[in-house]
């Protein structure tokens, strides 16, 4: 919490936590309300997850700011990554940094400016899913005909949660088995920090 900036935890239960991120999440995108708070997770399998619009790697805003911070984290703890995950069809974006370094940055969301925040080689997952589509592992997608370069696009779309769960933890697999220490807060990012003295 200390390297993120984060303040103000309270105590949260998971069911409480997806009510108040998911509709954070879904309001005005131009109000900056949706990025005021983040649920931090106990920790799962040894994970922690801070979930909340606040850490979309490809959050025009935000993508900059993200980018520091998980180059942050993984500089403290081996490891850190972002996700954006769009349930309703609207793509996945994904950020892994590993000691203090983004060894891949890449959105599919369907934006003109996805293909600008792309960062380095594309990820063992990305590989496999472009060899089951008969593109090129690399994901050059130069000598791919229309039909594989949208079969990609659409793979892409989902691609998050699989990338997210190979790396740690995807919240989507979270179960009762999972092992759990701690508890969860709902804080304040900086944005909700500023936006409370306002």
């Amino acid at each position: 919490m200390d390297v993120l900036g984060l303040s103000s935890p309270r105590p949260i239960t998971f069911a409480e936590a997806r009510e108040v991120i998911d509709a954070d999440g879904h309001g005005d995108p131009d109000d900056f309300r949706h990025l005021s708070r983040v649920f931090v997770t106990p920790e799962v399998d040894g994970w922690t997850l801070v979930i909340g619009a606040w850490c979309d790697p490809c959050d025009r805003a935000r993508q900059e700011d993200v980018l520091r911070l998980c180059e942050a984290l993984s500089a403290c703890y081996g490891g850190a990554q972002a996700y954006y995950y769009g349930a309703q069809g609207d793509g996945s974006a994904w950020l892994v940094a590993e000691h203090g370094r983004v060894i891949r940055r890449y959105a599919a969301t369907g934006e003109p400016e996805d293909e600008l925040l792309t960062l380095g080689e594309s990820l063992p997952q990305e590989q496999a899913k472009c060899l089951e589509l008969g593109l090129p592992a690399d994901g050059d997608l130069r000598s791919a005909g229309d039909e594989q370069i949208e079969a990609w696009k659409w793979a892409a779309f989902d691609l998050a949660p699989e990338i997210a769960a190979s790396y740690g933890v995807s919240p989507f697999t979270l179960t009762q088995e999972t092992r759990v220490q701690g508890t969860g807060v709902l804080a304040l990012t900086p944005t909700g920090e500023v936006s409370r003295w306002r």
